[in-house]
């Protein structure tokens, strides 16, 4: 039962069992290699070792709450998904377009260096990307690529290195999860959705700009009278 091999944890075994789970239920992603910042190079993830060390007891206690525990030991990638779908992140459309682009840059890095599963860019890179991709018309507000960039870093999806998240030169690494938010099998249909929803956007401001437009030659000529 799984009760009964909870129980033969130590007390500290216990307590960051507890940790890791609910870190697992609100990040969803837990991976292997992660950069430490204080040391300068990448390290093993601790939480991803004692999540792999105590992978069923973890497995069936989340069972019990409708979430399958998968893990990838190639890229070195432990994530949850929720049998019912439910528990899903919504993301605004910019972030959406900042992780498409993301999982192409790494696709891209991929196919040049095979020899590690993450791959560096910055944010830089990611912004001229997105504009050369056409899915970005202008640079985006400092404060939306913070808070997109932060909420993609919270579900471990990249990691930042160093500088401020809307900095052009900070650098970014992304991490091998994002090949498990869009696989491969999901590039092509979520390129033409999100054209469809550029498509829209651009019409719906066209349509506003047309109107305010309207409302200021309205008020000109009225003055002029």
């Amino acid at each position: 039962m799984w009760k009964e091999r909870f129980d033969r944890l130590n007390t500290s075994e216990k307590e960051e069992f507890k940790r890791i789970a609910s870190q697992l239920l609100s990040k969803t992603f837990v991976v292997r290699d992660v950069y430490d910042v204080k040391e300068n190079l990448m390290v093993i993830n601790r939480e991803y070792r004692f999540l792999e060390r105590h992978f069923d007891l973890f497995g069936d206690y989340l069972f019990y709450s409708g979430w399958d525990l998968l893990k990838d030991s190639q890229y070195g990638v432990i994530y949850i998904e929720n049998v019912y779908q439910y528990n899903k992140v919504k993301l605004d459309l910019f972030t959406t377009l900042a992780l498409y682009t993301i999982r192409l840059i790494y696709e891209e890095s991929r196919e040049r260096v095979a020899l590690r599963n993450e791959a560096l860019t910055s944010t830089g890179e990611l912004v001229h990307k997105m504009m050369t991709l056409n899915v970005l018309k202008k640079k985006p507000a400092a404060k939306d690529l913070a808070e997109g960039l932060r909420l993609l870093a919270y579900h471990n999806l990249i990691q930042k290195i160093e500088g401020f998240w809307e900095d052009a030169d900070s650098k970014l690494l992304i991490l091998p999860s994002v090949l498990f938010v869009i696989p491969n099998v999901e590039i092509s249909r979520i390129h033409e959705t999100l054209g469809k929803a550029l498509t829209e956007k651009d019409e719906a401001d066209q349509q506003e700009e047309d109107e305010g437009e309207e409302i200021l030659r309205g008020e000109s000529e009225g003055m002029e009278e």
